[in-house]
């Protein structure tokens, strides 16, 4: 088995400045017009305060008034 030969030695680096250019003309492309007023209301809406727990349209409060259903449903039918 020979040594190392520096002369086979794939130099990607300009294979990795060439995509990242890619990426970058690709995330221009993409981003908002108005990408500063889309990154305050992304912002805004993540530092609003959270919904009570048993706020109408929460999760948590309808899966308890279905529980009371069917917690009821089953008690009448075991009375």
């Amino acid at each position: 088995m020979t040594g190392f030969d520096s002369d086979e030695r794939v130099d990607i680096r300009g294979r990795i400045r060439a995509h990242g250019a890619r990426q970058l003309v690709i995330a221009r492309m993409s981003v908002p017009a108005d990408w500063q007023g889309a990154l305050r209301s992304a912002i805004a809406e993540q530092r609003r305060p959270p919904q009570p727990l048993l706020a109408s349209g929460s999760d948590v409060r309808l899966f308890l008034e279905s529980f009371a259903i069917f917690f009821t449903a089953t008690m009448m039918f075991l009375l």
